[in-house]
């Protein structure tokens, strides 16, 4: 091993929205002080159990277009859940949009945050 994860980065046009709405999803604090970074309008964080996302502002921002591979997704995350439909319908209320339900049988469905990034919710 010759590094550890610091932080996952989401370009975005918004830093707080986006904070907020995986601070929504998965809890956390957001822009706990951390020598790491500086926090201004063009960077925030979401410090959670042992990970650190971190959001930093791009003024012409543009989203991913899952599944078109022009512009493809880059990365995503993956959110463990115990109830797809129940946290399907939260993270729709919080401003995720519903890329892909999927058929009803695989185990996960495809979201887009407020920013346009592809994340995933995963029955645990």
């Amino acid at each position: 091993m010759i590094a550890k994860l610091q932080c996952v980065v989401l370009d975005c046009p918004d830093v707080v929205e986006l904070c907020r709405f995986y601070q929504s999803l998965i809890g956390g604090v957001v822009n706990q002080p951390d020598p790491r970074w500086s926090l201004d309008d063009d960077w925030a964080t979401l410090h959670t159990d042992g990970i650190v996302l971190a959001f930093q502002r791009v003024e012409d921002h543009q989203p991913p277009q899952w599944p078109d591979p022009a512009r493809p997704q880059q990365f995503h995350l993956d959110l463990g859940v115990e109830d797809l439909q129940r946290a399907q319908d939260e993270v729709v209320k919080r401003g995720a949009v519903v890329l892909d339900e999927g058929d009803g049988q695989r185990n996960w469905r495809i979201f887009a945050d407020p920013a346009g990034h592809p994340f995933c919710l995963v029955r645990d």
